[in-house]
């Protein structure tokens, strides 16, 4: 190989936009790049240094025992979502952790590759889609309540309509009684209009509650799939349709298992059964291989969690799929 091979190579990683540090076989701090220089506060003087006496051995997360099991297990580590508490008071960032045996063609153990991958915008998203789904059950609940007001008042308005129809039958010359008796039953129809007009505005509600739930689903940059218990489709985001080639109106309300796509649904259905039985809390961060609407193998990330209406089960899945080889490409 070349020298300006070698200085190509040493400058891809370099520039390299994830930060990213080398722990040589020796035990010492081999290589620094850009973004870890920005990110973890290291510098060109740190290069050569034992890595245990460097702060970002233990700090955010105590890597000193990963690079030994590593070494010795010969298999990387992925530590997700680790909050880091940076120094002068900042707002606290999440890092994914990818600790990576490095060896040489002959199998010979050269050193460790560790690369910090700042996921807080992505964590901030799953909150904000956590936020959404409560307000919407609270919503849903709230609409539950006002349906049981409303048949309640039908009810209490049926059984008017029953008396004035028994006091018109008996009290067929008494006009002066008849006339109360239809005040009383306009009363009533303005209390039912009333109702009506609640029950609209409660609709309206959340319908737009709705629309904003589909517009911050369709935001979010992995495929968003909602399931019901049955594993009917609910929800089929736009990134869903780039993934699979599926319009939402030929997934909605289709069977999950039934969808003519590269959909792993293989892989799918038993995370999906387990977490709507309420057997595992959630699938996170689950890697899996299918082939996309363009016959392309992709690697995808695969998060499944429940969603939880005012039963104490779950009533459906929600299902995050992110094409980590659309992040290779690009």
């Amino acid at each position: 190989m070349s020298d300006d091979d070698l200085r190509l190579r040493r400058e891809l990683i370099l520039t390299n936009p994830i930060a990213q540090i080398a722990v040589g076989g020796d035990g010492r701090l081999a290589l620094v790049n850009h973004r870890a220089h920005a990110l973890l506060g290291l510098s060109d003087r740190d290069v050569g240094r034992p890595f245990q006496d460097l702060e970002i051995s233990y700090r955010p997360v105590e890597l000193r025992s990963h690079l030994s099991a590593v070494e010795e297990n010969r298999l990387p580590v992925w530590l997700r979502e680790i909050e880091w508490a940076r120094p002068g008071g900042r707002e606290p960032i999440y890092l994914d952790v990818h600790v990576v045996p490095l060896f040489d063609t002959g199998g010979h153990h050269l050193g460790t590759s560790i690369s910090f991958t700042d996921v807080s915008r992505y964590r901030a998203l799953r909150v904000e889609v956590e936020t959404a789904n409560r307000q919407l059950e609270t919503a849903y609940e709230e609409l539950q309540s006002t349906n049981e007001e409303l048949e309640t008042t039908n009810e209490e308005l049926q059984s008017t309509v029953e008396e004035l129809e028994t006091t018109n039958e008996e009290l067929q010359s008494t006009n002066e009684e008849l006339e109360t008796m239809n005040e009383e039953i306009q009363s009533a129809n303005d209390e039912l209009q009333n109702t009506n007009d609640e029950l609209r505005e409660r609709s309206i509600e959340l319908s737009d509650l709705n629309a904003f739930m589909g517009s911050i689903l369709g935001s979010l940059e992995p495929a968003v799939i909602v399931v019901d218990r049955e594993l009917f489709v609910q929800v089929w985001t736009r990134h869903a349709r780039e993934l699979w080639g599926l319009r939402e109106d030929e997934a909605v309300g289709a069977h999950l298992l039934n969808l003519d796509s590269g959909l792993p649904t293989a892989e799918l259905q038993p995370w999906l059964r387990a977490v709507i039985a309420g057997q595992q809390p959630a699938i996170v961060g689950e890697r899996i291989s299918a082939v996309n609407r363009r016959g392309r193998q992709v690697e995808l990330r695969v998060t499944v969690t429940p969603l939880h209406g005012s039963a104490e089960d779950p009533n459906g899945a929600l299902i995050l799929m992110e094409d980590l080889s659309r992040d290779h490409a690009s």
